[in-house]
């Protein structure tokens, strides 16, 4: 790479990994004070996570960007793909290389800097310290604190207690909000801290004629999509539901002596979908538009985790009342079924923490208006309802960003979009997976001079309440993300049955390869990330005791299915099996009762002896024995696959 030249290397020659760094150091003309940094290793505990390939890379060129001395840097990484866990590790090195040893987070929401606390940055232990005070303690070395209430107000601004060059290391999550506005009372923060070196921290870089990601911090150094991520694996993919009622195409206009709830004269005008829960509340449609979330989730799944964004904190009740109405059964059961979560209500903290925990079970159904679009980490949310009119394609990609991640464990394979504003259509731009260049007129106002001082955003009117307004649904459409990260409008079947074939061309190639991989989940992934929705194709089947294999020969190869009960019962026949006897063949029979009901992924491994009935028989150790080792343990799990899939 250096002379620009190629040759044939024998192994024997090749250099090794000390000869290689060597090289490495000396073409990047890496100091030794640089190379201490740059080779202090992630932190790591026995059986914790470690960095994934792309937040290693994220890692890394920021560590030797930090290194060689570069103050301002910019990490632009989906939402889902784990910042806080990079940030964590970037912080890590640094401080513990020394190079770093004062470090400030800055965040615009408590559960995000309690959750970074509580989880990511643990391992700093009782160096973390949560600025709440008024006036900080500078006794700790790694800083939590929200942007407002470090910031605080013209002549009580807590961050001046601390000295500006205290801190050689500022992180700022949700860099795109207030810190790339450059009149904002949260950039005085970063001004006033100047001298460390800021690491910002997006899903989404901001640019128009007002903000600007790039100016502050320079080029992103490294960028992971929400694409990327979809495509490698680590994120759900979604499909949309797109929701079309008759007032909001036609609009409007209300008839001669209307009057509202209140008994008002409605003026006379035509009211389109932009005005619908902003100025204009139809009783009605606020009741189709829960009709059809209900009608959803009872078809699906009622425990399903849901987030509906509203226009604003009053539509949030509204709609809250409206689902609770229809909702009874499960409200009665537990009254936290349906929420609201907004910046206005009184439990908000208590139930957004109870929402994003994974092992609450309630609240389910949350409704909100802003509160939820960043910075929260629903891992199980499977709907995203989008009913509020969004302009902005970076809360687009926010709110899309809460339903992406993925949750083997809770059945969390992908998530819905359920859009009844037409926001998904933002997903056909060609520039939407884009990071966005700096406007060319940032600076400038309309008129091409200076900016002027932005006005603030001014209350709005009174809205006005009417009933008596008949809503329908005129169309649905059900979309699904193709390849090329573009929505395609297709029959889920006909979808799915081309995709397959586009990776198994005929049954004699399907079955080579499902005979030949041990694991199945294996070949379910990757048809998974080829955009075939197996629990949408047995959904539609409506059969849920089919297997995976059945479904995908009878919607690709036209094959008759059986149901997973009835291949346990014909291979529990079969005459391999014979040569068992005693406690190995309770094992086999009992392995092939796991089968049918929870299917192959119970045969891939043998610690799936560690659960019952196999514990009451006397576990791994004993059913071990009974197969003559481990290793005729592990045949006779292969053998029962082949005798499963012979029929």
């Amino acid at each position: 790479m250096e002379a620009g030249t190629e040759k044939p290397i024998p192994l024997d020659d090749f250099p090794g990994p000390e000869e290689l760094w060597r090289r490495f150091i000396a073409a990047k003309k890496i100091s030794v004070d640089e190379e201490k940094i740059i080779l202090e290793p992630y932190h790591y505990e026995q059986g914790a996570r470690t960095p994934r390939y792309y937040q290693r890379a994220a890692i890394n060129k920021t560590i030797e960007a930090v290194a060689r001395g570069q103050k301002r840097i910019l990490l632009a990484m989906a939402t889902g793909t784990g910042k806080t866990y990079t940030a964590f590790q970037i912080a890590w090195r640094l401080w513990k290389s020394g190079a770093r040893k004062k470090i400030l987070y800055l965040a615009d929401r408590n559960i995000v800097v309690d959750q970074a606390i509580k989880q990511d940055f643990k391992p700093f232990g009782n160096a973390v310290h949560k600025i709440q005070e008024r006036t900080p303690n500078p006794a700790y070395e790694i800083y939590f604190s929200l942007y407002h209430q470090l910031a605080g107000e013209e002549g009580d601004e807590p961050f001046r207690a601390f000295k500006p060059e205290f801190f050689d290391l500022v992180i700022i999550d949700e860099c795109h909000r207030g810190s790339a506005k450059e009149e904002s009372a949260w950039r005085k923060i970063l001004d006033y801290f100047s001298q460390a070196t800021h690491i910002g921290m997006t899903a989404t870089p901001k640019e128009t004629r007002d903000v600007s990601s790039h100016l502050y911090f320079g080029d992103p150094i490294y960028v992971y999509t929400l694409k990327q991520g979809i495509q490698d694996g680590f994120l759900a993919p979604y499909k949309v539901h797109r929701v079309n009622l008759d007032r909001d195409i036609d609009g409007w206009r209300p008839e001669d002596g209307k009057l509202d709830k209140f008994g008002a004269p409605v003026k006379d005008k035509q009211y389109r979908l932009a005005e619908f829960d902003r100025t204009l509340v139809i009783d009605e449609r606020t009741e189709k538009v829960a009709e059809k979330i209900t009608a959803f989730l009872k078809n699906y799944d009622r425990m399903a985790k849901t987030i509906v964004f509203c226009e604003d904190t009053e539509h949030a009740l509204r709609l809250r009342q409206a689902l609770i109405n229809l909702n009874q059964d499960k409200t009665r059961e537990n009254p936290r079924y349906i929420v609201r979560i907004t910046h206005d209500e009184a439990t908000k903290e208590r139930d957004l923490a109870n929402f994003i925990d994974a092992k609450s079970k309630y609240p389910v159904i949350a409704t909100t208006s802003e509160l939820m679009s960043t910075g929260v980490d629903c891992k199980t949310c499977k709907l995203i309802v989008i009913d509020k009119n969004i302009s902005s394609d970076i809360e687009f990609k926010q709110i899309v960003g809460r339903g992406t991640r993925l949750r083997w464990e809770d059945d969390k394979k992908f998530f819905t979009i359920m859009d009844f504003r037409g926001a998904t259509a933002m997903f056909a731009q060609d520039d939407f997976w884009i990071i966005p260049d700096p406007d060319e007129n940032f600076g400038k106002d309309k008129n091409g001079g200076a900016k002027a001082e932005r006005e603030k955003d001014g209350p709005r009117g009174e809205k006005i309440y009417v009933d008596g307004v008949a809503v329908k649904i005129v169309n649905e459409r059900v979309m699904y993300l193709g390849p090329d990260g573009k929505l395609i409008t297709e029959n889920v079947i006909d979808y799915s049955r081309k995709n397959i074939l586009g990776q198994y061309a005929t049954l004699g190639d399907f079955l080579a390869k499902w005979n030949g991989e041990t694991k199945k989940s294996v070949i379910l992934d990757e048809l998974r990330e080829r955009g075939v929705f197996l629990d949408e194709l047995r959904a539609r089947a409506g059969n849920t005791e089919l297997d995976d294999f059945d479904l995908l020969c009878h919607i690709a190869y036209d094959q008759k299915p059986l149901t997973r009960p009835e291949r346990a019962r014909k291979a529990k026949q079969a005459k391999i099996f014979d040569k068992y006897q005693g406690l190995a063949r309770e094992v086999i029979d009992a392995l092939l009762d796991k089968y049918a009901e929870f299917g192959p992924r119970e045969l891939e491994n043998i610690r799936a002896l560690n659960v019952e009935p196999f514990l009451s028989m006397g576990g791994l150790a004993k059913i071990g024995k009974a197969f003559g080792g481990r290793d005729n343990l592990a045949k006779a799990l292969v053998e029962v696959q082949r005798e499963i899939y012979a029929a």
